[in-house]
């Protein structure tokens, strides 16, 4: 276990617990403590609950939702009753962001549990607040021995399988929450766009799964009020809500953000869209994104920014949060015997090389939203093309298999220690090692590559394995039919556990109530294990 300082974890707990009503009883910053304030009809409120994102040792991101345009308001306190508090003065929620913003705290401490408050302030009258929305989340530690605890999974709320109020919503982030983790690296399908969620679907065997649903669930996500209403429907759920308010997130995406399997430049033949450009499509899903998910490369309601980026959390973890859509190129057979532009993209994997050089981390965690080594298949067209990067032909590297290869081989030579690749996607959990001697490309040092997901989708059977560079699965679980509801299980997500005096890291496998599928441990400081 990690070495950690010790947190309130009872008022942790009483976050979670959202007592709203008595933090609004709690002092209000300055002006906005008028006792009269909360009879005044028309408060903003922040009915989608708080996010924190992005966090760094002295900076972190929080996020909120109002009803209506508001001025937000963010305090901090070192202790939960937010004596002495700190004031930090947000954007004018609107219309242009769907109401959303976010408010960079600078100058926070390093390794400590920060208390936040947000309050909504109606724009012409600053007497004229919500009830304050609370949240907490721990800073990067300075200091390698506190250790560093996160989860990752993916895969939310797919195949028409949404929140079922009968079972309790997304019960998996309670289980998630009572690991008490430095944070959630969220590893895209973050909502399911061209998903429509039904108000029931019939189980197999027998029985109803009854969904909450929503207008611009109905139907595949076109518009930017549709792509908006796919990120507000997850924050519909309470469990979410508690999560998010108790453990900040690292966030990126994948197709279902914009709709399956997409690449730039494609146009779709899908009969349910009118809307034929997935280029339209993703520019609208990349609005929507960067307005509900506190990131630190994108600027809310922008276009511009990026979703690969690098988060630092202390000596002992850089995580590298890949983007494999907005750079790749077109799916196809993955044959092709040069291939400059791949999964990443050659700016990206510039950027990639350059950092992972740079780095002094003990673990550097490869933040990967498709897997490498599992063949995915696209074959919507009725073509035998591949989504991901393994397609099939277990000889030497063809097609995006180039990119990975270089960049493999580029981690050996530069004798680059402590990679570890996690992914997500294939809505199933699993556990594999890449060894060059029982592989077709040999030119790089063995590594782990683990899978988690879905935490609330349909589940699928393994898929095959490709030997260009020698995956042997260690560990598996999956059902052996096709979109298993998250009532018959198979809902995951994993654990890594870096302890803060032998740099020691293990990962934990977990199905969705908490317990251990399966755990190992690596050992620091090598360039291959």
């Amino acid at each position: 276990m990690s070495h950690r300082p010790p947190i309130s974890l009872p008022g942790r707990r009483s976050v979670l617990r959202g007592s709203l009503a008595a933090s609004a009883a709690l002092a209000l910053p300055g002006s906005l403590a008028a006792a009269p304030a909360f009879a005044l009809s028309g408060r903003p409120r922040a009915g989608w609950g708080v996010q924190a994102g992005d966090v760094s040792a002295h900076s972190g991101l929080v996020w909120v939702r109002s009803d209506r345009p508001a001025r937000m308001i963010v305090e901090t306190s070192a202790t939960e009753s937010f004596r002495n508090p700190r004031r930090w003065h947000g954007p004018l929620l609107g219309a242009g962001t769907d109401f959303t913003g976010t408010t960079r705290l600078r100058g926070l401490p390093a390794g400590e549990q920060i208390h936040y408050r947000v309050i909504l302030a109606a724009p012409d009258d600053p007497r004229r607040t919500g009830e304050p929305v609370t949240g907490t989340f721990r800073t990067t530690p300075a200091k390698r021995r506190s250790g560093v605890r996160f989860l990752w999974s993916g895969d939310l709320a797919g195949q028409g399988w949404g929140i079922n109020p009968d079972r309790g919503g997304y019960r998996v982030f309670d289980a998630m929450g009572r690991l008490d983790p430095d944070f959630f690296l969220f590893s895209g399908d973050t909502i399911y766009a061209d998903g429509p969620i039904a108000a029931t679907a019939t189980l197999p065997g027998g029985g109803t799964w009854r969904n909450i649903t929503t207008e611009e669930k109905a139907k595949v996500a076109e518009t930017l009020a549709e792509f908006r209403g796919n990120f507000r429907y997850n924050l519909l759920d309470e469990n979410l809500k508690r999560f998010n308010a108790q453990v900040p997130s690292i966030v990126q995406w994948d197709d279902h953000e914009v709709t399956n399997n997409w690449y730039p430049g494609e146009i779709l033949t899908d009969g349910r869209y009118t809307e034929k450009s997935v280029d339209v499509l993703a520019s609208r899903a990349r609005r929507a994104f960067s307005e509900y998910f506190p990131l630190s490369t994108l600027r809310p309601g922008s276009r511009e920014g990026r979703v690969h980026r690098v988060m630092r959390h202390g000596p002992l973890l850089d995580v590298f949060v890949l983007d494999m859509r907005t750079y790749r190129d077109a799916n196809s057979p993955g044959k092709q015997t040069t291939d400059p532009v791949g999964i990443l993209g050659a700016e990206q994997l510039r950027w990639l090389k350059r950092e992972l050089s740079r780095s002094r981390a003990v673990w550097k965690v490869i933040a990967s939203d498709m897997p490498l080594g599992l063949v995915v298949p696209d074959t919507g067209d009725g073509k035998p093309n591949i989504e991901a990067v393994a397609q099939g032909d277990p000889g030497a590297p063809l097609g995006r298999e180039l990119q990975i290869a270089e960049l493999l081989r580029f981690i050996k030579h530069r004798k680059i220690t402590g990679t570890v690749w996690l992914t997500a996607d294939v809505h199933y959990t699993s556990a594999q090692h890449y060894q060059p001697s029982r592989a077709a490309f040999t030119d790089f040092e063995p590594f782990w590559e683990f899978v988690s997901g879905p935490l609330n989708a349909g589940a699928f059977p393994a898929n095959a394995l490709d030997n260009t560079f020698g995956p042997e699965r260690v560990f598996i679980k999956a059902p052996t039919t096709a979109n298993v509801s998250p009532a018959g299980g198979y809902q995951f997500f994993g654990e890594v556990d870096i302890d803060g005096h032998s740099g020691e890291l293990t990962v934990r496998l977990r199905e969705q109530d908490g317990s251990v599928l399966y755990t190992k441990t690596l050992q620091p400081g090598l360039v291959g294990q």
